[in-house]
């Protein structure tokens, strides 16, 4: 475990630096600057801005640059120093630098993901048990006519439907805003509806295959209860490819929260990365891009070692 975990860090390090790199040169490669604009600055003042965020240096200058101040190495003067990551002042979000808005930011995508995902999980599970023991029957084919309609519909069609549901029709919900549970209901449920969608698919298909193995029918001839079987024998091997989904899953998730949350009106962290992308912040842009990997990169390492956990045969490599 030790040994797996240490390469795992090491190819940790390696893909952050990669992904800065592309993410730095593929913002700069783009024409126009951070500070062109409908509005023309004055040459002076466009001068002394673009001296002040270091735009007017040499692109490998640059690079280096932030990426000292990524790694820690740099402060935002340019002197050494080891210390926590710094990605420097914000282009368009005055007073506020890029951690700042990262750490105000980060709570509300956390708290949605979070949600978002336990909400697939639970509802996709229990759906997709609920099928594979009602095979061919009008339980079943609802779950799947459910769930192939959820896989379908875009989540910002179905935010707008709730929205016009549960906010207007029967106001249930607020319809924007961050501070209590009751704003996270609709996106969340927006957010991972789809992937109770595929998780119920997966969970179905998996306890089909499982059921007719030899273990199964003899764990029944010993007498067990069903619902010992199932949820004592079956359920922990079926959920093999729902926990090989996680990894994929929580990529999903993170992508399609920028659009509920500009749907919401939240302010996570994916509102500020479509921001930053329009306006050409490339900081906040580059900060967004990698707390993203950061989390992926950690929740495929949980999808391996729980993979390792639920099936003994698989070793950790």
């Amino acid at each position: 475990m030790i040994g797996f975990l240490a390469r795992r860090f090491v190819w940790f390090l390696l893909t952050l630096w990669v992904v800065f790199t592309v993410s730095f040169f593929l913002m700069r490669a783009v024409p126009g600057g951070p500070f062109d604009g409908e509005r023309k600055l004055e040459p002076d003042v466009k001068q002394a801005i673009e001296s002040r965020y270091r735009v007017n240096e040499p692109l490998l200058e640059q690079y280096g640059y932030h990426l000292g101040m990524a790694t820690g190495v740099l402060t935002e003067e340019g002197t050494f120093r080891l210390g926590f990551p710094d990605l420097g002042p914000s282009y368009r979000i005055r007073d506020y630098s890029v951690n700042q808005i990262i750490a105000q930011g980060l709570p509300v995508s956390a708290s949605l993901g979070i949600l978002a995902l336990a909400f697939g999980l639970t509802v996709g599970v229990t759906a997709g048990i609920i099928a594979a023991l009602r095979r061919q029957t009008w339980i079943d084919a609802s779950v799947m006519l459910l769930a192939t309609t959820g896989m379908a519909v875009p989540n910002f069609w179905m935010a707008g439907v709730c929205i016009i549901l549960f906010v207007f029709m029967i106001p249930l919900f607020p319809a924007a805003g961050w501070g209590s549970v009751s704003n996270l209901v609709l996106p969340a449920f927006c957010l991972g509806a789809p992937y109770a969608a595929y998780v119920a698919r997966l969970t179905r298909t998996g306890m089909l295959e499982v059921l007719h193995q030899d273990y199964i029918r003899t764990a029944h001839a010993k007498g067990l209860s069903g619902t010992r079987v199932v949820m004592g024998h079956a359920l922990k091997a079926a959920l093999l490819p729902v926990v090989s989904f996680l990894g994929p899953a929580a990529a999903g998730i993170l992508t399609g929260s920028l659009v509920i949350e500009k749907v919401f009106h939240l302010s996570g962290i994916g509102s500020y990365f479509v921001e930053a992308a329009l306006q050409r912040d490339y900081p906040l842009a580059m900060g967004v891009v990698l707390v993203y990997t950061v989390v992926l990169y950690i929740m495929n390492v949980i999808v391996d070692i729980a993979y390792a956990i639920m099936d003994p045969r698989i070793q950790l490599q």
